[in-house]
């Protein structure tokens, strides 16, 4: 067996339950997410359709000019398919007004700035509508670092963040989501022909296999290796989960002596 395989309608009926829970505790009834065309986002939207009704979720799709248009074509396989609330906000007039005075940005700055503005709406709609924001960034993504502080790793709460990428699929294709989303490439889609596996330089799947031996296992570096992984995959998630360690925290408040 998989050390990654889940009892998927245990884990479907837990998380469902979790969002329940959570909403009631907090005085919410409804939910609002950013649906990018990725599975992540569209297993969220399953979870809160299952937990809180269609007509309780607002997901919200947030395009740039260069974005993939499949992207917006599989929100749209996500919101047909479940029937829930949806809106588009494109975001290219609000990102190209701050970029015009800022010449030469990179890819990173741009993107970064991306995440923040989408998130930046889903905290407007989520005063305009009553509703907690919903996170979609996934355990895998959150110990490689693979998220914009602020921006897509801000949420008032997150139903997958404990689940590995590989436990995303599977969940997945549990729930039935469209094939088009689970088999795709992941990606943030954050400039043209990005993808997240070609950025990092590693594959979910091997990810997911060190960081459940390392997080789940306790296993050391030394251990990992002796059982043949690769070092040069190790060592980049390592370095990758030393550096984004600050991402994980809530800020640093210093304590004064009184």
């Amino acid at each position: 067996m998989n050390k990654l395989d889940l009892n998927l309608k245990d884990i479907h009926n837990e998380l469902v339950e979790f969002l329940r829970e959570n909403f009631k505790k907090a005085g919410f009834s409804k939910a609002v997410l950013g649906l990018s065309g990725g599975i992540d986002s569209a297993l969220v939207a399953y979870l809160l359709r299952d937990a809180l009704g269609k007509e309780n979720v607002l997901a919200i799709m947030m395009p740039y000019k260069s974005s993939n248009p499949d992207s917006l074509n599989h929100a749209k396989l996500v919101v047909e398919d479940l029937k829930i609330n949806a809106k588009t906000i494109e975001i290219t007039d609000m990102i190209d007004a701050y970029f015009k005075n800022e010449k030469d940005a990179s890819s990173l700055r741009m993107g970064n700035k991306m995440a923040r503005e989408r998130m930046s709406i889903l905290f407007d709609y989520s005063s305009k509508e009553n509703a907690l924001v919903v996170g979609t960034s996934n355990k895998t993504e959150i110990y490689l670092g693979y998220s914009t502080q602020f921006g897509d790793s801000a949420c008032a709460l997150n139903p997958i963040g404990d689940l590995y990428k590989t436990n995303i699929w599977d969940l997945s294709r549990y729930l039935k989501i469209p094939n088009e989303l689970i088999e795709k490439k992941p990606s943030a889609d954050l400039w043209e022909g990005q993808t997240d596996e070609q950025e990092m330089g590693l594959t979910y799947k091997e990810a997911d296999q060190v960081l459940y031996r390392m997080l789940e296992e306790n296993k050391t570096v030394e251990e990992i290796l002796a059982e043949g992984f690769n070092k040069d995959l190790v060592d980049n998630i390592v370095r990758r989960m030393n550096k984004s360690e600050y991402k994980r925290r809530m800020p640093l408040i210093a304590k004064i002596k009184r």
